[in-house]
């Protein structure tokens, strides 16, 4: 395979530009055939959330939501035709079917008179990053030292249409183009994410707009009271609410309560289960997915306007978010099924969440969350004294509604729905047909299958809505978790062939939900798909079993795309651990040791033969110690503002005589959070006085001066802007760590120690696939990030960057002609010394001069290889062998060591061991 096999799009055979990557294999590649590694950040969690409404505060969470303008008449929906009958087709139509799920093409265009944008509602704008302040810069900035390339656009659909049916947010589109500008500046390829869980932030999760729940005929305000599910901003009840007491990933609990399961049941299968649930002349299964499609089938419609995002910036998309069955699949509605590992307080079974919905009392077990997984905690009576969780009737006079729609008169408000399918007798007390979610409507004999028959046909429509706006797009394709996917073919989803990504999530569920890093562990893939008789048998007993344990789940998360989808390559979407362990000790005392173990074993998993690539759940601008994340109690945030160092704060002067604080290069101390807390950090609170250092001190330990213009011509008493990028960074040396960026020829493994900072890579280079003609005598490197927080030297020539050469088995001068070595395939801004601005909130301009020359850290190594030579340059080494092996063999494989010079660098108090 020679570069010119590289050089056009196996989609549509077109010449591509420079930074095109190919997906059609299991690895990324460039257009010169290196191999890629995307890693990077969801950006960001804060984005689940509107701005100034944290999930925790119930003072106008739901008048906001509910006043957020008047509602007005939904644009008319288009009444789709029937050319396609089977739900399951893999049809590229482009008409809008029931049955298809692919938007019209001929609908109103995007257009600022259709939004209604001037009531200050909620909204979005502001949630990934701020723009308006400066401080987007220094976060990106931080993200790139980091070695981060890639980046997981997180947006939700009611930040889209918040305000009803049809209308959206314009202003908000806009702000996401202007932030995947600055993406761009900062040289990051882009995902979009559209993201839910649960459903919708009204039953707990994030996702939906309010009046979807509206659609479904569901009163959410009951939802609580009622038990349908558990918001934080409510707990235990909305009338003695106390959110701090929310108990850990009791929020997830949700999947398995009314709430959820019925709305995610009409989203995905209305048509076969609720055929009753008819609205605006269609089935609710079809008007929710018509929205949501039209929905991101806008946004991608403004992001492609302007021209110079799709491809070079955005290079493709994710399927929605952790998809959920439902009730798809319940076995029987009488009993809680074994299927459902996490059980955190009262817990009821299908039927007993139907009588709660309809107000009735029950007595449901309740259940705590233990080292070996649920245990029983006695029983708990639930009794919403009357109150339902179905909207009542006169919130909708003549069955219409005030957002526009007119409900079908066989659909009857304020009473179950699933009753009036006959599913059960709210007079009688009698279940009727217990095993109704569980059969297939085509065929009862058969069982449901959630996977296959409903979410593939949606993500088939998907697909083909963003390939009609971005025909290059890489489609991530998001089974659910943990599941077994089904058929993904490009046989039987000829959208997906040649640019596809097969995307998972892994989080290591032990220390998710008991926020403590434990001395065991176990195999919960394994023991969630059957593979043990017993939870006993998937434990695992120590560090070393651990460790080799996730890396054998993540090697299967990997292999189930390869023999479901095909030879695609594997991005691992989320995966994170939550900071705030032991009852957040580490904020105490900063000793991040805990933490970084966990981080460490999760990631490690991902090296290896696996070489998984992966955006890390999450960062987020707005992370406090006292409330994470903002969302549900969550803390995974990779960076908080309330743990950055301020010079001379108490806090930091107690910190620093901790003997344990671990993160920091350079012998920095880390773990310190300023003197207050700072939900929302701007330009101003990143930036840091410092009397202790000169501006050349603090450049040579790798401070950097990002935002020119803030400090002492500013409003603000920090008179300096020199900061420390790594400043409120948490577990650091766990997630800032080495790997191929791109590699000539195929990474065959790769392996990061942490506690001896010393990396391996081995490369396998054939020389029919990666040498031809036209590669002629250019030098084309692999290039290795290998970060300063763990090979880094403290001391740098004052003349600048330094540069070092070094080569072994390098016997044939005539492979290594002269002249300069190629960029990086996923660059850091061209030219890197142009100037980057953004508005401050005077509605000025402020320069932000990014240059990676500017990062001063040179690196400490000892390096091996077993042919060719290496240099350095910033925290990239660059690695150059032969293509052609010298032996005349059709195949070589080369071998990379690196460690740090005169050993691991040394954490605050001596400590060189995690």
């Amino acid at each position: 395979m020679t570069t010119q096999d590289y050089q056009s799009s196996r989609l549509t055979g077109k010449q591509v530009p420079h930074f095109y990557i190919h997906s059609d294999t299991r690895y990324f590649k460039d257009t010169s055939g290196r191999t890629l590694i995307l890693r990077g950040v969801n950006l960001s969690g804060s984005a689940k959330i509107p701005r100034n409404h944290p999930q925790h505060v119930l003072h106008d969470f739901w008048e906001s939501a509910e006043q957020d303008g008047q509602p007005q008449q939904s644009n008319p929906y288009i009444q789709p035709s029937s050319s396609v009958a089977s739900n399951t087709d893999g049809s590229s139509s482009f008409n809008f079917d029931t049955q298809n799920l692919t938007p019209t093409t001929h609908d109103t265009p995007i257009s600022p008179n259709m939004n209604n944008n001037h009531n200050p509602g909620i909204s979005y704008i502001g949630q990934n990053l701020n723009l308006e302040d400066g401080s987007a810069d220094i976060h990106l900035t931080r993200l790139r030292q980091w070695g981060f390339n890639c980046l997981r656009f997180v947006t939700v659909w009611e930040a889209l249409e918040h305000q009803g049916p049809g209308q959206y947010d314009d202003q908000y589109m806009e702000y996401v183009v202007a932030m995947l500008r600055k993406c761009k500046e900062f040289g990051f390829r882009v995902y979009m994410d559209p993201h839910q869980d649960l459903f919708s932030r009204f039953c707990g999760g994030s996702g939906a707009p309010l009046w979807t729940l509206h659609a479904c005929g569901l009163n959410p305000r009951n939802f609580t009271v009622t038990g349908s599910a558990y918001l934080q901003s409510e707990w235990p009840h909305p009338d003695t609410p106390d959110p701090s007491s929310f108990p850990a990933m009791i929020w997830a609990t949700n999947y398995n309560r009314l709430a959820c399961q019925t709305v995610n049941t009409m989203f995905w299968a209305g048509r076969d289960y609720a055929p009753k649930c008819i609205i605006d002349g269609v089935n609710i299964q079809d008007y929710l997915q018509y929205h949501f499609l039209e929905a991101y089938r806008r946004l991608a419609m403004k992001i492609e306007s302007v021209g110079d995002l799709l491809d070079e910036t955005v290079i493709g998309w994710d399927s929605i978010n952790e998809p959920n069955h439902g009730y798809l699949g319940l076995h029987n509605l009488m009993a809680i099924p074994d299927e459902v590992p996490l059980r955190i307080g009262p817990t009821p079974t299908g039927y007993q969440g139907l009588k709660m919905g309809m107000g009735m009392a029950c007595k449901l077990e309740n259940y705590k969350f233990g080292p070996i997984g649920p245990q029983r905690d006695g029983t708990v009576i639930v009794d919403p004294k009357g109150k339902r969780a179905w909207l009542d009737p006169s919130a909708e006079p003549d069955g219409l509604s005030g957002y526009g729609w007119r409900r079908d008169p066989g659909w009857l408000l304020g009473t179950c729905i699933w009753a009036q399918h006959g599913i059960w007798d709210p007079e009688t007390d009698t279940v009727l047909q217990p095993n109704y979610f569980n059969q297939c409507r085509q065929d009862i004999t058969k069982p449901a299958d959630f996977a296959a028959l409903y979410w593939r046909p949606h993500l088939n429509a998907y697909c083909h809505m963003i390939r009609q706006i971005h025909p290059e797009a890489i489609l991530f394709v998001h089974p659910p978790v943990f599941e077994i996917p089904p058929n993904l073919s490009p046989t039987l989803l000829p959208i997906l062939e040649h640019r596809s990504v097969f995307s998972s999530h892994f989080y290591d569920g032990l220390t998710l939900v008991t926020k403590h890093w434990n001395w065991f562990n176990a195999d919960a893939l394994g023991i969630l798909r059957g593979k043990y008789p017993s939870v006993v048998f998937g434990l695992k007993i120590g560090e070393t079993a651990i460790r080799k344990c996730m890396r054998a789940q993540l090697g299967v998360l990997k292999q189930d795309g390869l023999e479901k989808m095909g030879e695609f390559p594997t991005m691992m979407g989320e995966i994170g651990i939550p900071y705030d362990l032991d009852k957040s000790k580490a904020y105490k005392d900063g000793d991040y040791g805990s933490q970084i173990k966990a981080m460490d074993a999760s990631l490690n998993a991902c090296d290896g033969e696996n070489m998984l690539n992966w955006t890390l759940w999450t960062y987020c601008p707005s992370n406090s110690h006292q409330w994470g994340d903002l969302w549900n109690g969550e803390d995974l945030s990779l960076w908080s503002s309330d743990d950055a160092m301020y010079q001379g704060s108490k806090y930091a002067e107690k910190s620093s005589r901790h003997g344990k604080v671990l993160g920091r290069p350079f012998q920095y101390n880390y773990g310190a959070q300023s003197a207050g807390p700072t939900p929302n950090a701007s330009a101003l609170t990143l930036n840091h006085r410092t009397n202790q250092c000169s501006e050349t001190d603090l450049i040579r330990k790798g401070v950097y001066t990002p935002v020119a213009g803030l400090g002492s011509g500013s409003d603000s008493s920090l008179d300096l802007n020199l900061m420390n990028l790594n400043d409120g960074a948490r577990a650091l040396p766990a997630f800032c760590r080495p790997f191929p960026v791109a590699t000539v020829g195929i990474p065959t493994y790769f392996n990061f120690d942490i506690h001896t900072a010393s990396f391996e890579l081995t490369v396998e280079v054939d020389t029919e696939k990666d040498s031809g003609s036209e590669w002629g005598n250019e030098e084309l490197p692999t290039e290795i990030y290998v970060p300063a927080v763990h090979f880094g030297s403290s001391n740098t020539d004052s003349a600048g960057l330094q540069r070092r050469n070094n080569s072994e088995n390098d016997t044939n001068p005539e492979h290594w002609p002269a002249g300069s070595s190629s960029d990086a395939s996923l660059p850091l801004p061209g030219g890197g010394g142009q100037d980057r601005t953004s508005l401050n909130d005077t509605g000025t301009t402020q320069a932000v001069h990014f240059d990676p020359k500017r990062f001063k850290d040179t690196l400490q190594l000892e390096v091996d290889v077993s042919a060719g030579r290496w240099e350095t340059e910033g925290q990239i080494l660059r690695w150059y062998y032969p293509r052609k092996p010298i032996n005349g063999q059709q195949k070589a494989t080369y071998t990379l060591k690196v460690r740090r010079k005169f050993g691991p660098i040394l954490w605050a108090g001596g400590q060189s061991g995690i």
